[in-house]
């Protein structure tokens, strides 16, 4: 049951994982772009939470109500802005449901500033060396993160989820199990099904779109697209804010399960790219089903790490434990992060363009 319990543990990680993934190789296949400022987008989309939250709730004087205090002196009411302009009833479901209210939002605003990405700075580096390519927005990722920083602080910030999406749903009743066997965080669990949704959404516009026909056309022969009359510029414009849309709003929805901070996007930057080398640079299926491998891999050695016995193996690392140097105990606390990287360093070795990466691709 322990066991099932990682692999449901990996799946909102590998939901993530995937999210973030999808557009970095959705936006590498279209424009041949490595964006390292992909993981600041999903930071950013945390932040949409943020500052809806702190708007709806920001204290605002009541009008006409006031109270008294022991000296009879009044005092005007202060209200969350939401109540004050809704009324107690409206206003109090409005701030229950700011997660949803900031998705909304969060769309426009990414799909925005995706745009901005792609014409002011992207666009120039289409036929540039990848190296160069990572050092624009690299730098540029680097830029959000401290603004984000000078505006929000350095520290983490609390997302209320609404209280339908707090508290644990007994999966057990689910599969048949006995009640309480297999608990999950409710949160976690809306969270995956939004990653599904969206992941589905998205094959399925490039796939059975006469817009995702073009776009898988220019990836083919960018320039039989152009003799074609077809604006490709303008597609590719389109594909890089979809890649923003999604990483902001899988960080809007994320916000409720990991506490927005300023460097929050670099580090799922990092495990992300590894997914989609893993995956096959380019590769829309690979980065999805490496994303889901590494996140359930991830959760299972962490539970191995913390001896829990399910392989026997729990009076090895207790052992280990008592003789081996701090350091390296610390390490194999580690582990689940560190799995990660060993698999990437095994797929490359072995399959260089990744589980399902297209022929040629880093086989140079």
């Amino acid at each position: 049951m322990e066991i099932i319990q990682q692999l449901i543990n990996g799946l909102d990680k590998g939901t993530a994982y995937a999210l973030i993934a999808l557009g970095l190789s959705l936006i590498f296949g279209t424009l041949g772009v490595v964006n390292f400022a992909h993981g600041a987008l999903f930071m950013i989309g945390m932040f949409v939470a943020v500052t809806i939250q702190q708007v709806l709730n920001i204290p605002v004087e009541h009008p006409t109500e006031v109270v008294k205090d022991f000296l009879g002196n009044e005092t005007p009411v202060v209200l969350p802005l939401a109540e004050n302009m809704f009324g107690p009833e409206m206003g109090a479901v409005i701030l229950n449901n700011g997660l949803w209210i900031s998705l909304i939002v969060s769309i426009p605003v990414m799909a925005g500033i995706g745009v901005a990405m792609d014409r002011w700075l992207i666009r120039f580096f289409y036929r540039r060396p990848h190296v160069e390519q990572i050092l624009v927005t690299f730098g540029l990722a680097i830029v959000l993160q401290e603004l984000i920083k000078i505006i929000f602080g350095g520290n983490t910030i609390e997302v209320i989820a609404p209280d339908y999406m707090k508290g644990i749903t007994d999966l057990g009743g689910w599969f048949g199990l006995e009640p309480g066997s297999l608990v999950y965080p409710t949160r976690r669990i809306v969270f995956v099904i939004f990653g599904l949704i969206v992941l589905a959404a998205t094959f399925s516009f490039i796939q059975f779109t006469r817009f995702g026909m073009v776009v898988r056309a220019g990836m083919q022969d960018r320039e039989m697209v152009d003799l074609m009359g077809i604006n490709i510029q303008r597609r590719f414009t389109i594909i890089f804010a979809l890649g923003a849309v999604i990483a902001g709003t899988a960080g809007v929805m994320y916000s409720t399960i990991e506490k927005p901070v300023y460097f929050v996007g670099m580090n799922y930057l990092v495990l992300s790219f590894i997914v989609v080398v893993v995956g096959g640079m380019g590769s829309l299926t690979g980065a999805v089903a490496a994303g889901f491998l590494l996140g359930i891999l991830s959760s299972l050695s962490a539970l191995w790490a913390q001896g829990s016995g399910y392989f026997g193996l729990a009076p090895v690392f207790d052992g280990m434990a008592s003789v081996l140097p701090d350091y390296l105990v610390q390490v194999f606390g580690k582990i689940d992060q560190l799995v990660i990287y060993v698999v990437a360093i095994i797929v490359l070795l072995v399959r260089p363009r990744g589980l399902l990466g297209r022929k040629g691709i880093m086989e140079d």
